[in-house]
């Protein structure tokens, strides 16, 4: 396992029931430690196929593999601890009484106890910046604090890889930056579905264009950027007066 691709999509297909097709073969490989974007206009796809990575849809065709394991009914426990999925909207996955409960809630299901439980939820909430507010309700804290906190509840599962949803959406400047931050010191592998260019920039090397329910691009983020026409043929675009080679990484 120790070579295996954090995440490998081969051929993915997939149609709603009602019929309509959202992805028409996706292809993909994310190595371990790798930071990567998904990128791409609403209708794209991005959320269908966030949504096979931990096995909320099944794939009507092709394959999910993370670190070498195959998305499938019997491994479904194992791969969502493995996929640490953080949801744009952080209240979806903060409901106990504490921030402590809440990091304790995912590792605590999985059987950890005692000792070793306490430690992931300080270790966690500590690379978020986190630890003081352990015992805070949740709904006291700022969207951006929370949004940080949902980041913790996933991190406490040790995932392989960290799937993001939009994490920049609703953050003021400051939020945004510290958030930023985080991300860059995680010893993770993640994957980053984002609207947010500059940030997508900022925070990762490699970025994938998802368009019409397949990888349209695959390449430096500061390349792919910078490609006016790409951008605008999947209607991608950068805030006004952005220039991706002013922003060094």
């Amino acid at each position: 396992m120790g070579t295996a691709a954090s995440l490998q999509v081969s051929g993915l297909a997939y149609a709603y029931p009602d019929g309509t097709q959202a992805l028409f073969g996706v292809d993909l490989t994310i190595t371990r430690g790798e930071r990567v974007a998904l990128l791409g206009p609403n209708g794209a796809g991005k959320t269908t196929l966030v949504m096979h990575l931990n096995g909320i849809l099944t794939a009507g065709h092709g394959t999910v593999e993370v670190a070498g394991l195959l998305v499938r009914a019997d491994t479904l426990r194992e791969i969502r601890r493995r996929v640490g999925l953080v949801f744009q909207d952080p209240d979806d996955q903060l409901f106990m009484p504490t921030v402590r409960e809440d990091v304790a809630f995912g590792p605590a299901n999985l059987g950890v106890r005692g000792a070793e439980l306490e430690r992931r939820v300080a270790d966690a909430l500590d690379r978020v910046g986190m630890l003081e507010a352990a015992d805070r309700p949740p709904h006291h804290l700022s969207f951006g604090q929370r949004r940080r906190v949902a980041v913790a509840t996933v991190l406490a599962m040790e995932p392989e890889i960290l799937v993001l949803d939009e994490p920049s959406s609703n953050l003021d400047p400051a939020s945004r930056r510290e958030l930023a931050q985080i991300l860059k010191n995680l010893d993770v592998t993640v994957l980053m579905v984002t609207h947010d260019l500059p940030y997508a920039l900022e925070l990762c090397e490699r970025s994938l264009i998802l368009s019409r329910g397949v990888i349209a691009a695959d390449g430096a983020t500061r390349s792919l950027l910078a490609d006016d026409e790409l951008l605008a043929a999947h209607r991608l675009e950068l805030p006004y007066g952005f220039a991706p080679s002013a922003h060094p990484r």
